[in-house]
Order: C-alpha cells, then sequence, then structure tokens
C-alpha cells in the first residue's frame, strides 16, 4: 500500500516537473517574448530562490509540520502562484511571480523524496521501483506538451502545468502512509540531531554533496537551453517532445532495475561511472551539434543523472538516522538540484549566444572534477 502511495507520489509531481523543467524557459521566450538571456536570468533568479526555500524553508516546515502537510501546503500555494501568469504581463511581473513560484512549488520533491528515505528505513520499500514511476510521469509531460504545442501554442504548456498542480492537491488530500503523517511532536526523533554540523560529521557526507553538486549542476544547459536548441535545429515541437523523452526512457529503465543492478555496486562506484558518463554525453553534442547525435546521447541521462541521485539516495539512506534525512534532502534540493544548476545557468547562457554547443561543451567543468572526486575518496564515501 505504502509502496503504491509513493509511486503515484512521485507519478504526480514529476507530471508537473516534466512540465516546468525542460519547457519553462522556452516558454518565457516563445510565449511571453523574452530574449534568451533575459529568460535565463528570470530562471536562474527562480533557481535561487528554490535553492533557499529547499535549505532552509522546508527543514524548518519539517520540524513543525508531517512531510504529509507539507506537501498539501506547497502544492496548493503553487497552484495560487500559477495562476498568475495567465494575464500577459512584463518582465518585472515575471521575474517576481517566478521567484515566488521557484521558492514554493520545488518544495514538494524533497518531501517526496525524504518521504521515501524514510519509508525504506521502516518498511524496506523499494526505491527505484517507486521513483521509475516519477520518470514515467516525466515522460507523460514532455509527450503531451510535444502534442500540445504542436496542434495549438506554446500558452498550453501553462495550462498543462495548472492541471497538474490541480492533479497533485487532489492526490495528497487522501491519506498517506502514517509514518509520514506524524505531526513533530508525535516524532520527537526527528526534532534531534538534524543540525548541518552532525549532518557533515557523517563519515563521507561532505564529498558526496560535493559530488551530487557537480553532476548535477553539469545539467544546467541541458535543462534550460535543450528545448531550444533543438527549436534551433528547426526540429519541430511535437518532436521535441519525442527527442526530450528518449532520456527520461533510459531514466525509467534505469530506476526500474536499479534496485537489483546496483545492490552490490559500491555508492563511490556508482559517482564514478556518473562522471564518465556525464562527460561522455556533454562533448558528444558539442562535437556533433545535430538532432541525430542529440538524440543518440539522451541515452546517457540514466548515467548523468539517474545513477548520481540513486547514489545519493542510497548513502542518506545507509547511513544516516531518521532525524538528518530531511535536512540532508534539504540540502540537496538546494544546492545540488538548485543553486548549482542556477549559477551555471548564467554562464551557460552567454556561451549558448556565442555557440550553442560550447554551452554544453562548459558542463564538463563539472563532470571532470567529479570523476577525480570520487576516485580520490573511495574509501571514505564507502566507509
Amino acid at each position: 500500500m505504502n509502496q503504491r502511495w509513493l509511486s503515484m507520489s512521485f507519478l504526480v509531481f514529476f507530471f508537473t516537473w516534466g512540465i516546468f523543467l525542460p519547457y519553462w524557459t522556452g516558454w518565457l521566450t516563445i510565449e511571453k517574448g523574452l530574449s534568451v538571456t533575459a529568460a535565463s536570468a528570470i530562471m536562474g533568479a527562480g533557481m535561487v530562490a528554490r535553492s533557499f526555500s529547499t535549505f532552509f524553508v522546508f527543514p524548518f516546515l519539517t520540524r513543525r509540520l508531517s512531510y504529509i502537510r507539507v506537501i498539501k501546503w506547497t502544492s496548493g500555494i503553487a497552484l495560487l502562484l500559477t495562476l498568475l501568469y495567465i494575464p500577459d504581463s512584463s518582465y518585472g511581473p515575471l521575474l517576481i511571480i517566478t521567484v515566488l513560484f521557484s521558492a514554493v512549488y520545488p518544495m514538494i520533491l524533497p518531501a517526496v523524496e525524504s518521504g521515501a528515505s524514510v519509508l525504506m528505513q521502516y518498511e524496506r520499500i523499494h526505491y527505484g521501483k517507486s521513483r521509475s514511476f516519477g520518470s514515467i510521469g516525466y515522460t507523460i509531460a514532455l509527450l503531451l506538451v510535444g502534442a500540445a504545442t504542436a496542434i495549438w501554442s506554446e500558452q498550453s504548456i501553462l495550462y498543462l502545468m495548472i492541471a497538474g498542480l490541480g492533479v497533485i492537491v487532489l492526490f495528497f488530500m487522501r491519506s498517506g502512509p502514517a509514518v509520514l503523517g506524524a505531526e513533530p511532536e508525535r516524532n520527537v526523533e526527528r526534532q534531534t540531531g538534524a543540525g548541518l554540523r552532525s549532518l557533515f560529521k557523517t563519515a563521507g557526507f561532505l564529498p558526496v554533496v560535493i559530488l551530487a553538486i557537480l553532476l548535477q549542476g553539469a545539467h544546467a544547459s541541458y535543462y534550460n537551453y535543450g528545448f531550444i536548441f533543438l527549436d534551433d535545429l528547426g526540429v519541430n515541437g511535437f518532436f521535441i517532445g519525442i527527442i526530450l523523452n528518449v532520456a527520461v526512457l533510459f531514466e525509467i529503465l534505469f530506476f526500474t532495475k536499479a534496485d537489483r543492478l546496483l545492490e552490490n555496486v559500491k555508492v563511490s562506484r556508482m559517482f564514478i561511472l556518473s562522471a564518465i558518463g556525464s562527460s561522455i554525453r556533454w562533448l558528444l553534442i558539442f562535437l556533433f551539434p545535430t538532432t541525430a547525435m542529440f538524440i543518440a546521447s539522451q541515452v546517457l541521462h540514466s548515467l548523468s543523472f539517474g545513477v548520481a541521485h540513486y547514489a545519493f539516495i542510497q548513502f542518506i539512506s545507509k547511513q544516516l538516522p531518521h532525524s538528518q534525512i530531511a535536512t540532508a534532502q534539504g540540502l540537496y534540493a538546494a544546492v545540488a538540484m538548485s543553486l548549482s544548476t542556477a549559477i551555471l545557468t548564467f554562464p551557460a547562457g552567454v556561451l549558448y549566444d556565442l555557440s550553442p554547443g560550447a554551452a554544453f561543451l562548459g558542463m564538463m567543468v563539472c563532470s571532470i572534477p567529479a570523476l577525480f572526486i570520487a576516485w580520490g575518496n573511495r574509501k571514505l564515501i564507502d566507509g
């Protein structure tokens, strides 16, 4: 029952994530008429807001509210904020709306991921199996957005996002796992020892966080400019959705089999594998800036993203007590999934204006150091 709840939680959230992450910059440029530089600045500011809220606000909320209540509040507020995008707006209002939305909406993800880590400890649920449903939701979103933009216009991106958030609100109105619905005063363990100081005292946690930051941040060009890159190559909007789905298809296959394939693989080796796959991926797009090579490079998403993410989840689930998981997830969501991408979005935008391929090559400034850090800290990471 709880396995199914977690699977559906990933499914409904990543449906909206599949709209927001790859399409929002393109929507701002095409539908709202902003330049790539202006849209990048707005999205970068949003990612900074996202990193702040997931780093400070999310752990604060989980010390006072249950995971379920955090999800309910953030999803409801996020739905209301998306309605503010409907009227025609200039750069200033779009910046404000995006910053507010980015500060609230992404907190749903660390709440669900923290819930997954807790359920892994309490009930031995299969993380990869449930997480694969998130990739399926992402895939469905990419296909729907691609079809909708081809049939109607890019404004359909916004309406699909509103509909997706509505589904999230309705789903989390239902009851969830009891351990995730427990209020903090009835779950004293979660209130103690959750500070950053005690977290970083855990052997291997620092290099693991650094690796997560580098490897997830290396996706900045892909997430922000992948849609625009394919559009510049003259690919139809519907086919862009299909092409972006290739990466998610291999992500689904990976997460479905990850629990079995990586059962006996050390975390450090997972990070090494991810760094190699990431470096090859960005180099190929730079050397061969064609639609065919972009499609081929999508296969490596299971390594550049999937393996790195799975490695981090496995490390905190096995090495951290329940009381530190929310703080670790907040840090991961804030710095690895938000701030690193936000920081790299700005130079990537400059590189993209100079040469689209250069924006992807520049991401190797993260993947190459990650390879050496993972190799040099093998004993510390694996204990």
